[in-house]
């Protein structure tokens, strides 16, 4: 086991960088945007038409479970939709996964073209999640 000092281990360990991705599309006649963030073991995904961080949700996978676990960090826990999000994508990428969904829920099929258009981009650009 090796000690640790200060937080210097004394190895350099290879850390991979943050990086951003960000793209729009039109859905049912709104403007909708998706940021996403590529960390380290996971992503942080953004998607919205306006600039708020509303709600946040994470799920991770489980050792005891198929179904990843999910929790809703930040917002209005009789909205589902973050946590469900996070959830289907963390099983589909086997990664831990953050959402932030930041849409108005005007229409029961918006939620399903945004997911269809996120697993799009994925298949697109892969390295970017």
């Amino acid at each position: 086991m090796e000690t640790v000092v200060n937080g210097d281990c004394g190895a350099q360990a290879l850390v991979e960088p943050i990086t951003v991705h960000d793209f729009s599309e039109k859905i049912l006649e709104q403007l909708v945007h998706f940021h996403v963030m590529k960390l380290s073991g996971g992503f942080f995904l953004w998607i919205g038409s306006n600039p708020v961080l509303s709600n946040l949700a994470l799920a991770v996978n489980s050792k005891y479970d198929s179904v990843p676990l999910s929790t809703l960090v930040l917002g209005d826990a009789s909205d589902t939709t973050p946590s469900s999000l996070a959830q289907r994508l963390t099983k589909k990428t086997k990664k831990q996964v953050f959402v932030s969904y930041n849409l108005p829920m005007t229409d029961s099929n918006l939620a399903l073209l945004v997911e269809n258009r996120i697993k799009k981009e994925m298949e697109l650009h892969p390295d970017k999640f």
